[in-house]
Formats: structure tokens, C-alpha cells, sequence
């Protein structure tokens, strides 16, 4: 007779107590993954191999098998918090130990750039060159920039516009080609669009747009006047110099567009444009570089008869700018956005996933280690293979099921009053064989 078997089933109503007691203490926690208690019996190899009907000895603890299921995504309003859509795990370090793995994507920015979490570790991933491009490879503790982005002078100008058919011509029929700027009633449109020096600059550009008298066979031609700071422009499309009168009027138009008898798209030109702005003095008294050689696309306007409208006006240079906040895509790459509205990658997170993410060891902090049971990290970016996505401005909820959790607790007490229960049993019936006369 013995007590072997009440005492292991004591110990591993504890044990289970134990679990559910972590696991509700980590409701919580972001990221964490509950655990489950796993029990194995136990039984006494006969001495000579054979017994057709064996006792056992009791129950033994095998493991406590975290359980890696999908937790609930809560929205923050912080976009440096992280949340994983599916598998893998964060990498993160200190530099000097082993990458750890964690679910918690509470992340922060320190005071010297890198991405850490609240023990500060930093957040692996691939950086960024300095025009933005992700240079994939070891991955390393992400650092965003500190400098702000430089300006880049303009190189190309898209404008899409529509001339109204109906406009009466407006084209001098004395001094053909000419305009006066402070007089509307020499041209029949205008519209405006800024563009940058080397410096970041802004520069004013005015267009005019004025109409020539129809030609006999049905087309259309317009000028097309042009200012940078209220200043004509001094050469036109061709290269040539245009002159100005005692006025400030430039005496010939930049560049001319015309259109078929029949409307729509233009018949001359068909390709970009060269634009030269000249030097001047823009409305904060700066004075503004030469920007030359820019391509300037006109091919999409189009002559119709409706009201003058521009539809697309674009152009690919800016100011300089500070860094004013970062996104991230589902992707995991990093966003810089800086002040004067452009934005340029800063870097990508990097995912790992294991063959078998049980055998990893917990090692405090939600974070995990790999060991031999893992097996080595697949390494890779998010929403890429069995890498799930990632949510900025988002977190992982716990995945412990507290209901549950709370029920499991009854069963594991009524579990360790039975078990006392049974070594009660064998005190009383081994007092009653000592008791024997």
C-alpha cells in the first residue's frame, strides 16, 4: 500500500493550478500565448517484463506546451505600436546575446533612432539607403534617420489642361505674339504651378493662354505665355531668346500648342517641351536659382467646347524638409515622412517563423529563444509566404480564454480535493491494519 499515486496527483493538480493561475495573471499582456499543463501516467516495469494487468503509480507533468494561436488585434492610436496578422515572430536584440523572438509589438523610439521595445531590445529588420531603397540582407537593429531630406530641383512638369473651342481669339492681329500681362482682356486663361530651385526654393510659375485667330483650314493654334515670379520668361521652348518691351511684356509666347479642326488631343507638340526658368526674386525677397532643362508634357491637353480647366498638375521637385513621423505598411516597411510632404522608406521589418514554434524557450519579457526543438528561424518580410502581415497602430491581444481559464480552475481544485482525498483513504485503511490484534 501507498501514497504514491493521491501525492503525483496532488503535484499535478498544483501544477495545473499553476498554469491556469499564469495564464490568467497574463490576460493582459500583449502577445503572450497561454499555456497548457500536459500530463503523462505512470507505470512500474515488471521485473521479469510480463503482468497482464499492471497498477499504475501515479501521473507525472510532461510539459507546459504554450498554445501559439492568433490573439485579438486591437487598434491604439500610437504608430509605432505593431500587431502580427497571421504567423512569425519579431526579432529583436541587445547586441551582444542571441536574437529573441517576441509577439509584443509595443515598440518605441529611443534616444539615439533605434526602434526598441519596453526592455530595450532593439527591432531587427533591413535598412534603408539614403535615396530609400530596402537593402535586403542580415538584418539589424532598425535606426531611423535624424537628418532631415534635402530639396531636389525640378526636372519635370505634367500639366493636363482643357482650352475652351468656343473663346473668341484674343491674339493681337497687329503685333502678333504679343501680351500684356496686366490686361486680361489679352488672353483668354491663366493658371499657376510652383516649382523648386537646387536650394528647395519655391519659384511662382504663371501660364497664359491666349488664342490665335483660326487657320483656313479649320485648326487651332494657341500661345502660351510664361513667368517665373511675375518675371517673363527669357528664352522659349526652342532655346530662343524673347525679348520685352518697355512695358515688362514678354514680345513673343514661350511656346505654342495646336489643335485639328476636329478638337481633342494636340497635333503640335507631341513630346515634352524644354523649359529653362530663369533667375529672379520669388515673394519672400529670395532671390530664386536658374532651373533649366526641365521637361515640360503638355501632350495631354485637350480643346473642347467646355469652360478652361486644368485637370492634372504635377511636378517632381520640392523644398527641404524635417522628419514629422513615420508609418508602416503591411509589408513591415518603414515610412519616414517628413515636413514637406514627402515621405521616403527608412527601413523593413524583418519576420521569422519556426517549423515548430512550441519548442521555443520562454525566456521572460515576451520573449522567446530558439532551441534545437524550434528548429532554426525562416526569415522573410511580412505577407510573404507563411509570414503574416502587419498592422501599424495595432496590437495583439493575449490569447488566453478567460472563461475557460476560470472553469479549468474549478476542475484542477475539485482534481486536488479528490487526490487528497484518496490519500485520506489510505491513511484510514493503514491505521486499521496497525490497529490489527
Amino acid at each position: 500500500m501507498g501514497f504514491q499515486q493521491g501525492l503525483s496527483g496532488l503535484n499535478a493538480a498544483s501544477s495545473s493550478l499553476d498554469v491556469i493561475g499564469n495564464n490568467i495573471a497574463n490576460a493582459n499582456t500583449y502577445g503572450e500565448k497561454s499555456s497548457r499543463a500536459e500530463f503523462g501516467d505512470l507505470y512500474a516495469g515488471a521485473l521479469n517484463g510480463s503482468g497482464s494487468s499492471p497498477i499504475g503509480i501515479g501521473v507525472t507533468l510532461q510539459t507546459v506546451a504554450q498554445q501559439f494561436t492568433q490573439g485579438n488585434i486591437t487598434t491604439t492610436d500610437n504608430s509605432m505600436d505593431l500587431a502580427i496578422n497571421g504567423g512569425g515572430f519579431f526579432q529583436v536584440s541587445d547586441g551582444t546575446n542571441p536574437t529573441e523572438y517576441t509577439r509584443n509589438g509595443q515598440f518605441k523610439i529611443n534616444n539615439n533612432g533605434f526602434i526598441v521595445n519596453d526592455a530595450g531590445l532593439k527591432l531587427l529588420g533591413y535598412p534603408a539607403s539614403a535615396t530609400g531603397v530596402i537593402q535586403p540582407g542580415q538584418a539589424q537593429p532598425l535606426q531611423l534617420p535624424t537628418s532631415g531630406i534635402n530639396p531636389k530641383a525640378t526636372t519635370a512638369i505634367n500639366m493636363q489642361f482643357t482650352l475652351d473651342s468656343r473663346a473668341a481669339a484674343t491674339a493681337s492681329t497687329t503685333s502678333p505674339g504679343s501680351i500684356n500681362l496686366n490686361d486680361p482682356t489679352t488672353y483668354n486663361n491663366a493658371t499657376s504651378a510652383t516649382v523648386y530651385d537646387t536650394k528647395g526654393q519655391p519659384v511662382a510659375l504663371t501660364f497664359y493662354f491666349q488664342k490665335n485667330a483660326d487657320a483656313s483650314d479649320g485648326s487651332t493654334t494657341w500661345n502660351i505665355f510664361a513667368t517665373a515670379n511675375g518675371k517673363p520668361f527669357t528664352t522659349d521652348s526652342n532655346g530662343n531668346a524673347i525679348d520685352v518691351d518697355s512695358n515688362g511684356n514678354p514680345t513673343a509666347p514661350y511656346a505654342t500648342v495646336t489643335f485639328p479642326a476636329s478638337g481633342g488631343a494636340p497635333i503640335d507638340p507631341t513630346a515634352p517641351l524644354k523649359m529653362d526658368v530663369p533667375a529672379g526674386t520669388n515673394s519672400t525677397g529670395a532671390t530664386t536659382l536658374e532651373i533649366p532643362g526641365i521637361n515640360f508634357d503638355i501632350t495631354g491637353a485637350t480643346e473642347n467646347g467646355s469652360n478652361f480647366s486644368v485637370t492634372n498638375l504635377t511636378q517632381d521637385g520640392y523644398a527641404p524638409g524635417q522628419l514629422s513621423g513615420i508609418n508602416i505598411d503591411d509589408t513591415g516597411t518603414v515610412l519616414a515622412r517628413y515636413s514637406n510632404g514627402q515621405s521616403k522608406p527608412a527601413g523593413q521589418v524583418e519576420l521569422a517563423t519556426f517549423r515548430n514554434p512550441q519548442g521555443l524557450q520562454s525566456m521572460g519579457g515576451n520573449v522567446w529563444s530558439s532551441t534545437n526543438a524550434s528548429g532554426t528561424p525562416i526569415v522573410g518580410v511580412a505577407s510573404s509566404g507563411n509570414l503574416g502581415s502587419i498592422q501599424s497602430g495595432a496590437l495583439e491581444d493575449s490569447n488566453v480564454d478567460l472563461t475557460a481559464e476560470l472553469v479549468n480552475m474549478i476542475t484542477a481544485q475539485r482534481t486536488y480535493q479528490a487526490n487528497a482525498q484518496t490519500i485520506k483513504t489510505e491513511d484510514q485503511v493503514l491505521q486499521t491494519i496497525v490497529s490489527l490484534r
